[in-house]
């Protein structure tokens, strides 16, 4: 790999060390100081996937194109044929090249060492395809100087799509998109026998930040195994704010099991994966229980929502809806906007800063319901039945939300979902209790965006939260909704929310 000690002090935001070391006492709201971020990971599951799909698209069309090139009126008559024996060839190419073992994403940087193996999976395929047209007796159905053309322009067309997929991985390794940043929990010598298999391994694909270990500061030394000690769990939940973390790794001694599990619940707010080394036990599981990091096997025991895929057909999800909602929603939302400024005076819309993804502030647009001098941008009171900071207009556009639909533009601009946990204000109370200190697992709602609306809006649990317990349901349909997540479930959501919006005895 390697884990490059060198990589762990590049990898840190300026500044960001010393200021961990003097906020380790620090609440959990320490999470809004702000530090550069680094660019997102690049999912290699998805990766892997659209380069089987390049192979397969390359050859289809080279076979495709040369087919419509070579004008003869034999090819116009077989265009079945044709097409058929190019697809089932392209297959077969995935297939092979899935054999070779070219779809691993540690390897596509260099084009050189996958060439022979290329070649080769690419004869291996037009060879069944010739194997097929004489076995089957169909020579007399496929032009030979197609055959041939063909065999050429497809490797041509595949060494030159496996160049520009070598060429934006090493791009890609470059700004550390390819790689997972991960933190160690934990400095004794469990920590250490896992930082020398990484940093042994050369096919793991992660680069270590740091190790944390809230015993530090009664050790001697600020580094542990050539990286920089940064704190206990409060420190190590502030950098994970701050800057991208895609992994943790618990190296701690399983006899250390309460220790284990109080911190992994503490860990389990923030939007990474938590692994323990399977070294650590003498237990021997099944082969499908462990997760690699290379060749090093792991025990998951937090995984992180909406990867890969999920989070692309998500992405996609939100940006089709929400533009078509905003596009039909349009006429209704310029007749409300005319209403609140001939209601009272100030301008149309209201910002106000929210908790969104993994606790990050965002600015949510809405609908102006409060007359100017009376806006609670932290919501620090919360809005009662008859309240009388609401206008008249206001009334009406929050009892059936309508206030909330400027968020489509939230939506689009990539800071909330269609879907998914509502953003709450900075100072919203349940009661005259914060949210999180009524909820222990009250930031897990963080773990994904925020959105218009969700599974527990839909469920009767929006509005006032003037108890405990709507509050605690609340979260509790929350994190019910990450765990569950679904495309299907979101349309389930949207469907369900005209509906639920009919009941809003508790919305003011």
């Amino acid at each position: 790999m390697s884990v490059a000690k060198s990589v762990a002090a590049s990898a840190l935001p300026s500044g960001l060390v010393q200021t961990l070391h003097e906020a380790r006492a620090a609440a959990p709201r320490l999470a809004d100081f702000s530090v550069a971020r680094r660019g997102q990971l690049i999912s290699r599951k998805v990766f892997a996937d659209v380069v089987r799909f390049a192979d397969f698209a390359v050859a289809v069309l080279a076979g495709l194109i040369i087919a419509a090139l070579y004008v003869d009126e034999g090819v116009a008559t077989h265009a079945l044929g044709y097409t058929g024996a190019v697809v089932g060839t392209a297959i077969v190419l995935v297939a092979v090249f899935e054999f070779l073992q070219l779809y691993q994403v540690t390897k596509f940087a260099s084009l050189l060492s996958q060439l022979p193996r290329l070649l080769f999976g690419w004869a291996v395929a037009f060879s069944a395809l010739v194997a097929a047209v004489f076995f089957f007796k169909a020579s007399g159905e496929f032009s030979r100087f197609w055959l041939a053309a063909w065999f050429v322009a497809g490797a041509c067309g595949i060494i030159a799509e496996r160049f520009a997929v070598a060429k934006l991985t090493r791009h890609w390794i470059e700004c550390g998109r390819l790689y997972r940043r991960a933190v160690i929990f934990g400095g004794g010598e469990v920590s250490a026998d896992v930082i020398g298999m990484l940093e042994t391994d050369g096919e793991a694909d992660l680069r270590i930040c740091g190790v944390f270990d809230e015993r530090s500061m009664t050790r001697d030394g600020a580094d542990r195994h050539g990286y920089p000690m940064l704190g206990a769990v409060d420190s190590l939940i502030a950098f994970a704010r701050a800057t991208r973390v895609d992994l943790i790794i618990v190296a701690l001694p399983l006899s250390a099991e309460k220790r284990i599990a109080e911190i992994v619940d503490e860990l389990s707010q923030l939007p990474v994966e938590i692994k323990i080394p399977a070294r650590l036990s003498h237990l021997r599981f099944a082969p499908r229980t462990y997760t690699r990091i290379g060749s090093v096997a792991m025990l998951d025991l937090v995984d992180k929502p909406l990867e890969a895929w999920g989070g692309i057909a998500k992405w996609w999800f939100d940006k089709v809806i929400a533009a078509v909602a905003l596009i039909l929603l349009a006429p209704a939302m310029a007749a409300v906007a005319i209403a609140v400024k001939l209601d009272s005076r100030g301008p149309v819309f209201f910002r106000q800063k929210r908790y969104g993804f993994n606790n990050e502030l965002v600015e949510v647009f809405k609908f102006r319901s409060m007359y100017t001098d009376m806006c609670d941008a932290a919501a620090a009171r919360l809005v009662t039945k008859e309240d009388p900071r609401v206008t008249a207009v206001g009334r009406f556009i929050r009892k059936t939300s309508i206030d909330e639909l400027p968020q489509l533009f939230n939506v689009l601009l990539g800071d909330l979902s269609l879907v998914g946990p509502r953003p709450h204000a900075l100072s919203a109370k349940a009661g005259s209790d914060l949210y999180d200190d009524v909820v222990k697992s009250y930031f897990k709602r963080h773990k994904v965006k925020p959105g218009i609306t969700g599974w527990a809006q839909i469920n009767g649990w929006r509005g006032e939260t003037d108890t405990h317990e709507k509050i605690q349901k609340r979260v509790e349909h929350d994190l019910y909704y990450i765990e569950n997540w679904s495309i299907f479930l979101d349309l389930y959501i949207l469907v369900k929310t005209p509906f639920a919006l009919l009941k809003s005895e508790n919305a003011y």
